[in-house]
């Protein structure tokens, strides 16, 4: 079960020893390496980080986010989710409407002002309560564009249609296990400039084989530490659900990168945390009465035996 979970910090190692610096879209910097794997089994135990706390609950209802077809922060407020709020408060602070202090450079979250971080949090609060109280201001700010859940509910075609390929998937799985198409894709060219932030987890495809379904996700560009941890829980969580409707025992989540790093300003946190001996993996338990994906709620999901070393903070790059 560790050996598993260990890919994850012998990958950050490997970063950290051979990767490129390289300038990146946040001024910020990164290490990084081009094309890398890892594949969990999915029977030995759920992979969420031991070596750090992740919050699972977090992940949770992000997923649940995106199979709703939703692309607005309001749902996510509303489980206590911030993940999001960022790039839907950039949106707002650099509108002509936006009144109050300058918040330019705002995603720096490692801020040594004081007062300006003080600002920071003063805004932050109000935009939420906006998003919560105001539909209309919701509505404007809080959308952020064609990201995952609208790509795998209601990618546009062409034609002015649209497909739900997370639906016809879940369809095809059951009706024909062995297909080479259980592909569900969130990259549309056209729809990139529109986006907050362009899919960074942009194909996975699904894979039956002894009654049990595999997933594997080709991610273009991966956070180490703060989003990959995050994306192979979604995705174990996310394969565990389709699994379960389809009445199928889990196999393997592959996890394939392209470009891999480590913000310059994480580095001493992944240290600190190759530092710490793996944890056993928890457990996934899911409601048995649910019947459909798109019927899972937070109350069925419950994650046993999770026992982790406890958080690294660390900034993020907007």
């Amino acid at each position: 079960m560790r050996e598993k979970m260990d890919q994850y910090l012998k990958l950050c190692q490997h970063i950290l020893d051979n990767g490129e610096k390289r300038e990146d879209r946040t001024g910020t910097g990164t290490i990084g390496v081009f094309g890398c794997q890892m594949r969990f089994d999915l029977t030995k135990g759920f992979p969420l980080m031991t070596t750090k706390k992740v919050p699972f609950r977090l992940i949770a209802s992000e997923l649940l986010w995106f199979m709703r077809g939703d692309t607005n922060i309001k749902f996510l407020l509303q489980h206590n989710n911030n993940i999001w709020n960022e790039w839907a408060f950039k949106k707002w602070v650099e509108s002509d409407e936006y009144k109050g202090p300058d918040m330019t450079n705002f995603g720096l979250r490692s801020l040594t002002d004081e007062s300006f971080k003080k600002h920071y949090d003063e805004q932050m609060e109000l935009f939420k309560k906006r998003i919560l109280d105001d539909d209309a201001f919701a509505n404007k700010y809080g959308d952020l564009g064609n990201v995952y859940g609208k790509q795998w509910r209601a990618w546009a075609t062409s034609n002015g249609e649209t497909i739900d390929q997370l639906k016809d998937v879940i369809k095809q799985i059951k009706t024909n296990p062995t297909s080479r198409r259980l592909i569900v894709s969130a990259w549309n060219p056209e729809d990139v400039p529109n986006s907050a932030l362009p899919p960074c987890h942009t194909l996975f495809q699904f894979y039956v084989s002894n009654n049990k379904l595999s997933c594997q996700l080709y991610q273009r560009s991966g956070d180490m530490f703060l989003g990959i941890p995050f994306n192979i829980a979604s995705y174990a969580l996310l394969t565990h659900f389709i699994a379960h409707e389809c009445n199928l025992e889990v196999g393997e989540f592959v996890h394939t990168i392209g470009d891999a790093h480590i913000y310059v300003n994480h580095v001493e946190q992944v240290k600190t945390q190759l530092e710490r001996e793996p944890k056993s993996l928890p457990t996934l338990k899911l409601n048995k009465n649910v019947e459909s994906v798109f019927d899972f709620t937070m109350e069925d999901i419950v994650l046993e035996g999770y026992d982790p070393h406890p958080a690294i903070k660390a900034p993020v790059a907007v």
